[in-house]
């Protein structure tokens, strides 16, 4: 039996409510804390998650707090993803929310509430492990490969590792909701969340509506037999008999197509390309053509949309991306040093958090690293994070931009 004290993330639902469930039940003297966004931008309906946390904290008697981050939440969080969105890039809130709110608010709030420990409903593993008489402690992958949530997780730092504990890790959904029903938990049966972090289901093109005004712009689709992807088939066939170094080979591959309006035709209009990312299918509003079309680039000096016709357009994939060093996290300092030591070194990565693992390798120089994906990756985008596992274990990750 434990007599650390923990405080418990909860969110209102099942998993963390679990969480604090498993924790209490092994000694632990646990703390719920309910974050609080009252945003006008925010779409998730806060009265209800708190009543649902504080009910379930009632039931488990344990202490609960609500803390309110709604200024600090717009200012780290929202401002950040409507810039990016502005920016022409396509972010990832739920990655630095993690690393820049909950788990910071959290240690922060440790140490005023005397806390050992901190806690969520992630469905991560972490384990202690011993490296020259060092103890550090390493994130895994969840059992329950449908639910893993390493991905989310990918920015935090050795610190915020330490102190956290993930009671979910080695548990399924099914198994979650059972012990939730055994304990006859309030939200045992609610609805999973589908929301971004504290935004719920937000809708990005409402919200850019007010920041930014409509612009009417060019749709110009793109031959797949174009030009621009000829060439560089060519280049790509012709590169072992081109005396070319590996990195100068990746150093071609990296480099982002430049669509020009005289490589495809007009073939409609759109409102304003901020509202588009690479890949969309919805709300292009074109019709008539033999397969759907997808956003392959944009323009955003020139608001032009660059579309091609079909889920395997040429211009959706990439294979080889260049990340600038300030823009790579290693969760330990040791993880680069293996890939300094080691070029190239062979990684599981993903683009998406329910992606499977792709097969990558990556190639270390003085600027950053180049990611060389085994197989074409389908609408890498800018603002995208990369994370890296080895076998199963979460390294670190790279912001694309």
């Amino acid at each position: 039996m434990h007599s650390n004290r923990v405080i418990v993330g909860l969110s209102g639902g099942v998993d963390s409510s679990v969480a604090a469930l498993i924790l209490k039940k092994k000694g632990y003297e646990v703390i719920g804390i309910y974050l609080k966004n009252n945003s006008k931008n925010s779409f998730c309906d806060w009265e209800e998650e708190s009543i649902s946390a504080l009910m379930v904290s009632q039931q488990l008697g344990i202490q609960f707090y609500i803390f309110d981050i709604t200024n600090y939440y717009k200012k780290i969080i929202f401002d950040y993803t409507i810039n990016e969105y502005i920016g022409g890039k396509t972010p990832n809130p739920d990655v630095l929310c993690n690393n820049k709110i909950k788990f910071n608010i959290f240690l922060n709030k440790s140490v005023i509430l005397k806390a050992d420990y901190i806690a969520t409903g992630h469905y991560v593993r972490k384990k202690k492990t011993c490296i020259a008489g060092k103890t550090i402690y390493k994130l895994f992958t969840a059992l329950d490969n449908k639910k893993d949530q390493s991905y989310f997780l990918c920015n935090l730092n050795p610190n915020q590792i330490k102190k956290s504990l993930f009671p979910l890790g080695k548990l399924n959904k099914e198994k979650v909701r059972k012990i939730a029903e055994s304990a006859k938990l309030i939200n045992a049966k609610r609805k999973d969340s589908q929301g971004i972090c504290f935004l719920g289901k937000i809708n990005f093109a409402t919200v850019l509506n007010k920041r930014i005004n409509n612009k009417l712009g060019q749709i110009i689709i793109i031959n797949p037999k174009c030009k621009i992807y000829k060439t560089r088939d060519k280049i790509l066939a012709g590169l072992s008999t081109a005396g070319l170094s590996t990195i100068d080979k990746l150093y071609i591959f990296s480099q982002k197509i430049k669509y020009r309006p005289k490589y495809g035709k007009i073939i409609g209009y759109h409102k304003g390309v901020y509202f588009f990312t690479k890949g969309q299918r919805k709300g292009i509003k074109i019709g008539g053509l033999s397969k759907p079309i997808f956003v392959i680039d944009k323009d955003l000096t020139k608001n032009i949309l660059y579309v091609g016709l079909g889920n395997n357009h040429p211009g959706l994939f990439n294979s080889v991306i260049f990340i600038k060093k300030e823009n790579i996290n290693w969760i330990y300092k040791k993880y680069k040093n293996l890939i300094d030591n080691k070029n190239p070194f062979q990684v599981k990565a993903k683009i998406r958090s329910r992606q499977m693992f792709q097969l990558a390798s990556l190639y270390n120089i003085k600027q950053g690293i180049y990611i060389y994906f085994h197989s074409p990756q389908r609408a890498l985008t800018e603002g995208q994070y990369i994370v890296l596992y080895f076998r199963n274990e979460l390294i670190g990750s790279c912001l694309y931009s």
